[in-house]
């Protein structure tokens, strides 16, 4: 479909976008760029990508489709490095898990070729970060998020829509403000609460004892605690009035059960618990009826 893919960012993200897009026979060649050489020249190796470009600007220069594979904070100055180069028939995309930020910046930057720009949220990742981990199966089954906007080009989102589900993605449509109000609630909130968890416990003089008998449960609920810190330091921010609103709604509904607890109040607590544990296995078996 591609002759060239624009690569920028050569990690874990773009990296697994590129050896996707391969494996499909969705592009030719891939020109990539990362801010550390060291990446870039890995890429290389591994195969993710054709060509190592000195700068973000070269890696979009005669590519028919860009991907920004950047932490979110980087986006806008990553739309200033190449905004010279992106053209009408670019078809541009991000990875960003944060969307009306990107999308602000999109606008502030890209100005009459934003509509080039197809903002997407791939809902996959993994704990580890880096080319190294670069995975072709990583976006294999997951469901992609496009947010376009009102000066978004048709054609674009319809070629983007090709394009994830020609990696076998499953593509959902949704609003910018809809996106980020979702994704505090089930995404960002659920880190804050694991990173929060894991330095309570730490923290405390008997920490290090506590967590050495921890089992399974503990393992599965604090497992997105490991995921990287500057990343998500950036989405957690970028996020910051939805994320503050869900959490303000979390402690509310914690906090109510701490005074059950408080009161001895069995039943009121049954209750809830029976109320979770039930919207829980029907959320797991609408979600076991889509894959």
């Amino acid at each position: 479909m591609f002759e060239q893919l624009g690569l920028i960012g050569c990690g874990l993200m773009g990296g697994s976008f590129a050896l996707a897009l391969k494996r499909a026979g969705l592009v030719k060649r891939v020109v990539g760029y990362s801010k550390s050489p060291s990446t870039t020249e890995r890429a290389r190796q591994m195969g993710v990508i054709d060509v190592e470009a000195p700068s973000a600007l070269l890696a979009v220069s005669g590519a028919d489709i860009v991907l920004l594979a950047v932490p979110v904070a980087a986006t806008e100055a990553t739309f200033k490095a190449i905004r010279h180069l992106v053209t009408k028939d670019m078809l541009l995309m991000d990875v960003g898990s944060t969307k009306r930020d990107v999308i602000d910046s999109a606008r502030r930057v890209l100005r009459e070729q934003v509509g080039s720009f197809v903002p997407c949220h791939p809902v996959a990742g993994k704990e580890v970060s880096g080319v190294e981990h670069a995975d072709p199966d990583l976006y294999l089954g997951k469901q992609v998020i496009l947010t376009p906007i009102d000066k978004t080009d048709p054609a674009h989102v319809e070629n983007a829509v090709k394009v994830w589900e020609g990696l076998q993605c499953k593509v959902v449509k949704m609003a910018p403000e809809a996106h980020d109000s979702a994704f505090a609630a089930i995404s960002h909130l659920p880190h804050l609460i694991a990173f929060a968890l894991i330095n309570g416990i730490v923290t405390q003089k008997q920490g290090q004892e506590f967590l050495s008998l921890a089992g399974p449960g503990f393992r599965d609920f604090t497992r997105i605690a490991a995921s990287e810190p500057k990343m998500w330091r950036d989405i957690l921010l970028a996020n910051r009035q939805e994320l503050l609103q869900q959490s303000k709604v979390f402690q509310e509904t914690l906090a109510a059960m701490e005074k059950m607890i408080e009161n001895g109040d069995a039943e009121g607590l049954e209750a809830l618990i029976e109320q979770a544990s039930h919207s829980r296995a029907h959320w797991r078996m609408a979600s076991a009826r889509k894959s």
